[in-house]
C-alpha cells in the first residue's frame, strides 16, 4: 500500500509539468487560431508491469499519451492463458481515462495455436484492432531463402485468421544477427502478396538505423507501403555495441523523424523507452518522467 501511495504522490507532483504537452496551436486564418490535433501516440508499457491496471491507466493518462502498446505475453500485463478474463479488465481501466489499447504485443505467429486464436478473438471482441507478432529467428546454419519461404506460408495462413477476426498483425523489424526482418529486404519478400490490412510492418526507426547505417532510408522506401505502425526510440554507438538513450541524444534525430513523414502517416505511433531497467518496480517514477520527456521531444520534432 505504501508503494502504491508513493507512486500516486509522484503522479500528483509531476502532473503540472507534463500537462502542457497535450495541445499545440495552429493558425487557421489571419485573425483566428485554434488547437491543432497532433497524431495519436501510444507508449509501450513494458516498464510498468508492477502497476495495477488502474494505476497504469492513471499514469499513462497523466503523461499525455492517447493509448498504450500493451505486452500481452508471458511475463506481460496479461498472461496469454488468462486473456479472456484479464484483457477486458485492462481495456476497461484504460477506457475510463479516455485511453485505448492501441497495439497488443504478443507471442502470436502460429495460426494453429489455440491460445493465439483465443487472444485474437478476445481482442476483436473488445475492438482492439492491432497486435505485434512474435519474431521469427534464422537458423544461421541454413540458407535464408527456404526459411523466408516457410515463414511466408505461415504468415499467409495467419493473415487469413486475422481477416476472419478483423484484426491486423504487425511484424517489427528488430535489429539482431538472426532476426527475420532486421535487414528489411527479407521482410519485404516475406510479406509479398499479403495485404497490409492483414499483416503490416511495425517500422522501428531505431532498429533500422542500427542495422543499415547510412543506407537505412533505402530500406524505409522499400517497405514504406507495408508500414502500418511506426516505432520511435533512440540509441548511440559505444564501440561496436548499441546503447539505448533518451530520444534526441543518439542517432534518431529530427531529420530521421522527418523521413518517416509522420504528419501524413495514418497509422499509430508507438514510443518505446528502453534505456532504464524495466525489471525494477522502484524505477517506475523515473520511467514516467522519461516517457513524458521523450513524448515532448517527439511532438516538438513533429
Amino acid at each position: 500500500m505504501t508503494e502504491s501511495l508513493r507512486r500516486r504522490d509522484f503522479l500528483a507532483a509531476t502532473s503540472a509539468t507534463i500537462a502542457g504537452t497535450l495541445l499545440a496551436t495552429q493558425t487557421r486564418t489571419s485573425i483566428a487560431a485554434e488547437p491543432a490535433k497532433r497524431q495519436p501516440i501510444c507508449v509501450f508499457t513494458k516498464p510498468f508491469n508492477s502497476l495495477s491496471f488502474d494505476e497504469l491507466a492513471d499514469a499513462i493518462a497523466e503523461a499525455g499519451f492517447d493509448g498504450i502498446e500493451a505486452p500481452i505475453r508471458a511475463g506481460g500485463h496479461v498472461e496469454p492463458a488468462s486473456v479472456a478474463d484479464e484483457l477486458p479488465k485492462l481495456h476497461e481501466a484504460l477506457a475510463k481515462r479516455g485511453l485505448e489499447i492501441t497495439i497488443l504485443t504478443t507471442d502470436v505467429n502460429d495460426p494453429t495455436d489455440p491460445l493465439s486464436e483465443l487472444l485474437l478473438r478476445t481482442a476483436a471482441t473488445l475492438g482492439i484492432g492491432r497486435y505485434r507478432m512474435k519474431y521469427f529467428r534464422y537458423d544461421m546454419g541454413k540458407s535464408p531463402e527456404p526459411q523466408i519461404a516457410s515463414w511466408r506460408d505461415q504468415m499467409r495462413d495467419l493473415a487469413e485468421l486475422n481477416h476472419q477476426f478483423g484484426v491486423q498483425g504487425l511484424y517489427q523489424n528488430h535489429a539482431g544477427g538472426d532476426y527475420f526482418g532486421a535487414a528489411i529486404w527479407d521482410l519485404h519478400l516475406g510479406l509479398a502478396d499479403i495485404g497490409k490490412e492483414k499483416i503490416g510492418v511495425a517500422y522501428d526507426v531505431r532498429h533500422a538505423i542500427a542495422e543499415a547505417g547510412m543506407s537505412w532510408q533505402v530500406g524505409l522506401n522499400l517497405i514504406r507501403d507495408k508500414i502500418a505502425a511506426m516505432y520511435v526510440k533512440d540509441f548511440r554507438w559505444n564501440g561496436d555495441q548499441t546503447v539505448n538513450v533518451p530520444l534526441g541524444e543518439g542517432r534518431v534525430n529530427q531529420s530521421a523523424i522527418g523521413q518517416l513523414k509522420l504528419k501524413t502517416f495514418d497509422g499509430p505511433i508507438s514510443l518505446h523507452e528502453e534505456y532504464l531497467d524495466h525489471t525494477k518496480p522502484e524505477l517506475v517514477p523515473k520511467h514516467l518522467t522519461a516517457i513524458a520527456k521523450d513524448l515532448k521531444t517527439l511532438e516538438g520534432w513533429m
